[in-house]
């Protein structure tokens, strides 16, 4: 079927779907993300196989073949995320404001879905089952479109979804998929003005771009990951060693990963050497101002452009700066407003830090890769939210909400 063809019987179908999962009561939509939880592990040898296919045809970068691949233990975790999303409160019918006008009229806002949502990601398979569990919860309905380097781990993971839906009280159509990963069907997505309710790209800076340049449909933007951690001159030297190791080198390929190192001038000389061979034995590489290479003259010289890059890999940038001002405006010139930490035993310095950056998530003396919808109580995520309009960081139920306004007369009439 034409991908706009394919589009508009299931935007159709989600928008049905969407009416009758909106007026769901809680309870039914969490037994139907614990029968989508059920089916996952039932259907584990066959994700399992399909997932065996997709990293046989991968050749790409090893962060990236972490991302794509999937164990018993990964499914599992998608399966428990599931029932961690079913064990929040719901989200919907919240009263939000509750007040009453001197004619009378009491008005509520109430939390509501959006409705039909699309969700275009790449390579990440979890994604799929992420991007079910809260959308089910939240009252909404969502198109699925995967990327090519994971169609069939993608496509495993919807059946074994759907067939959970379909053994629940809801309908299947709440959760669909895009036949294949041609990028005709994302063209489709982002021209379905009065279909789809929002787009949420979930992938590379090119998908993003793309996304918000051609989209008709409001997006809900994650923008890529140019994350730092600031070790300040007041720093805890094995807090700051510790915490460097994790946020560089947990999972280098997700997007909570610090990409450079800022480290202040006043403690460079000691600190420095220690910081960089911790993350060299750990197998990371390099690129470094005139100012580090000073301090560690081994270290590789950063090029223009390497402050602005998303390594997304064992690789780290390093810059010495003088105080929370200056790394203030190294994150503002080379930041994407997405995640960034201070290292520091200074309370004062930490707030002047915290309160001049402007990122959607900033940290005192945590790893970066806390940024995460499960790390903030979510139970899952649909992504990382880095514009400055509806949602910021991690995107959990509530904010796949919106509201309505109800109000309540006793025969006012406007005069």
């Amino acid at each position: 079927m034409e991908a706009t063809e394919h589009l508009n019987a299931a935007a159709g179908a989600a928008r049905a779907a969407g009416h009758t999962l909106a007026r769901s009561s809680a309870a039914a939509r969490d037994r139907a993300l614990a029968a989508m939880a059920d089916s996952l592990r039932d259907g584990m040898r066959a994700i399992l196989a399909a997932n065996a296919a997709d990293v046989a045809a991968y050749n790409g970068t090893a962060a990236f073949l972490d991302r794509l691949t999937l164990t018993e233990a990964r499914i599992e975790a998608m399966a428990a995320g599931l029932e961690q999303v079913a064990a929040l409160p719901d989200p919907l019918n919240r009263i939000l404001a509750d007040w009453t006008q001197p004619n009378g009229l009491r008005i509520q806002r109430l939390a509501t879905p959006i409705g039909v949502i699309g969700m275009i990601y790449e390579s990440r398979p979890n994604v799929a089952a992420d991007a079910a569990s809260l959308c089910v919860k939240s009252g909404n309905a969502v198109i699925l479109r995967g990327g090519s380097d994971s169609e069939r781990s993608a496509q495993a993971i919807n059946l074994a979804l759907r067939r959970g839906l379909a053994a629940s009280e809801l309908p299947e159509a709440c959760v669909q998929m895009a036949p294949n990963a041609d990028r005709s069907y994302v063209a489709a997505m982002l021209a379905a003005a009065g279909q789809l309710d929002l787009i949420i790209p979930r992938g590379g800076k090119s998908l993003v771009e793309r996304v918000q340049r051609d989209a008709r449909v409001p997006v809900l933007a994650h923008a890529e990951g140019l994350n730092h951690t600031y070790v300040h001159a007041a720093a805890d030297p094995a807090m700051a060693r510790r915490i460097l190791a994790n946020a560089k080198m947990r999972r280098t390929g997700v997007c909570g990963a610090t990409e450079t190192l800022l480290i202040d001038r006043a403690v460079a000389g000691s600190l420095l050497p220690v910081l960089v061979e911790d993350l060299r034995a750990l197998g990371c590489a390099f690129r470094a101002d005139a100012a580090a290479r000073d301090v560690v003259a081994w270290l590789p010289p950063a090029s223009a452009s390497d402050f602005d890059t998303e390594w997304l890999d064992s690789v780290l940038s390093v810059a010495v700066v003088d105080g929370v001002p200056a790394a203030l405006a190294h994150i503002a010139r080379h930041g994407s407003e997405h995640t960034d930490a201070i290292v520091t035993e200074d309370a004062a310095a930490a707030r002047q830090f915290l309160q001049g950056v402007n990122s959607a998530v900033a940290l005192w003396n945590a790893s970066t890769q806390f940024c995460d919808g499960g790390e903030f109580g979510f139970g899952a995520e649909i992504g990382i939210a880095t514009g400055h309009i509806h949602a910021r960081g991690p995107v959990g139920l509530e904010q796949l909400t919106t509201y309505r306004y109800l109000v309540i007369g006793s025969g006012q009439v406007r005069p």
